[in-house]
């Protein structure tokens, strides 16, 4: 279909682009920016006057992203490229099951699926997995997920065969045993409510062992979801370094804290914990000097039952990709950031750690495939269990009114999205 945007805002952090323009798509891309080409005839002209056009976002986190509700899930939220990381079930320690979990999303017609494999086999912690051949067949990079590793031996022999082949591997920074028994981070709140803290320094502890052992292999690290100020410091040490390492936050430590949790609501059970306010203005400005290169929903949706037990039995994560939109624009409005800077933590930042698969992934260029994002960014519109198309309802956001409304959602130059008649 040859498609044309017409006087919407565009904005591609990728180029630094914000001004008003037309988009031409054509055969799936981008075939022009502001001027028609000369043989180009539309079969369909969608008036985004007032709407903002930006690439589709990049989620650098998402779960159970081949059931047609949580694909539906990621389009309505404007997101055309998810990570999937390899805890499924069952978990993606081999070729076949890799190949197999792309044939599922591609079935679903939704946002392009880029896979995780694990890094040992079972995500045992034990045992490494044939890395090349799991990136032959689709795996961007190698991850633990949530599991821990048996020791700090096996780590250093995973990053070594991941650097022979020239691989990235995503780690999340936390030391399994400071960790154990955890359900909130350690501190006032934790204590007066009786429940078992997970300190700052089960992050930083991992974090000082990962990057020590990525100066000894140089090889490429991207750490998922980081959650403290002291953790961050470490990072920003470790890129003014010049160590090849990259990160991310979940879009929930961006707005909330520790005493958000309340009397036990297990809305606000997930992993790594809420933090205190010095670590989400730690995270917030993070975001917006360039430290966090990312900010990704974590998606985890999870049954009903799942939130009817106490707080420390609850199962932690959240359901995200129809909010991480609206969480990064509000963070921006609240901290001043510019436009063009928030949203490239969704979209040209993640996109970056898919430059090996999909070169144009989070960006607006010429020639490129044309997955984009068209949202009216002063629209509110509120969390409910009803508004929400993923399977799972379990978000600590549910009654907050949030900016921006994904109106059009193209994956490939397809419509495949559409809120309303635009």
């Amino acid at each position: 279909m040859k498609l044309h945007l017409k006087g919407g805002r565009v904005v591609d952090p990728a180029t630094r682009t914000d001004c008003v323009q037309d988009v031409y798509i054509a055969d799936g891309n981008i075939v022009a920016l502001d001027m028609s080409p000369a043989d180009f005839t539309a079969e369909r002209t969608v008036d985004a006057t007032g709407m903002l056009i930006a690439p589709g976002l990049v989620d650098l986190s998402a779960r159970r992203v081949t059931a047609a509700t949580e694909g539906a899930a990621a389009l309505a939220g404007g997101v055309t490229r998810v990570v999937c990381p390899p805890d499924t079930d069952p978990v993606l320690d081999e070729p076949d099951l890799v190949e197999m979990l792309q044939l599922r999303a591609r079935a679903t017609h939704s946002a392009q699926l880029h896979p995780l494999g694990a890094l040992t086999v079972g995500l045992a912690g034990r045992e490494l997995t044939e890395m090349a051949q799991l990136t032959r067949a689709g795996c961007i990079g190698l991850s633990q997920a949530n599991a821990a590793m048996a020791d700090h031996r096996t780590l250093l022999r995973a990053l070594q065969y991941a650097g022979t082949f020239g691989l990235t591997v995503w780690l999340r920074a936390q030391d399994a045993s400071l960790a154990a028994g955890g359900v909130a981070a350690s501190g006032a709140v934790a204590s007066r409510l009786g429940l078992a803290g997970i300190p700052v320094v089960a992050e930083t502890i991992a974090l000082h062992t990962i990057l020590e052992l990525v100066r000894v292999t140089g090889t490429r690290v991207h750490l998922c979801r980081l959650s403290s100020a002291a953790g961050l410091a470490l990072v920003r040490a470790a890129k003014a370094e010049g160590l090849p390492v990259t990160c991310d936050v979940a879009a929930h430590h961006l707005h909330l804290t520790d005493m958000d949790i309340g009397y036990f609501d297990a809305q606000y059970r997930l992993d790594p914990p809420l933090r205190t306010q010095r670590d989400r203005e730690a995270v917030r400005d993070a975001a917006r000097d360039g430290t966090i290169d990312a900010i990704c929903s974590d998606h985890t949706p999870l049954a009903a039952d799942a939130r009817l037990v106490p707080f420390a039995e609850a199962t932690p994560g959240a359901t995200g990709l129809e909010l991480l939109l609206s969480l990064v624009l509000k963070w921006a409005e609240a901290a001043r950031v510019p436009l063009v800077d928030a949203l490239a933590r969704v979209t040209h930042g993640p996109g970056q750690r898919l430059t090996a698969v999909a070169p144009g992934a989070g960006r607006l260029s010429v020639g490129q495939p044309a997955d984009v994002c068209v949202f009216a960014p002063s629209t509110h519109w509120t969390v409910s269990a009803p508004h929400l198309r993923s399977a799972g309802h379990n978000t600590p956001f549910l009654g907050y009114e949030l900016p921006g409304q994904v109106r059009l959602t193209l994956v490939g130059g397809r419509v495949a999205y559409e809120a309303l008649a635009v």
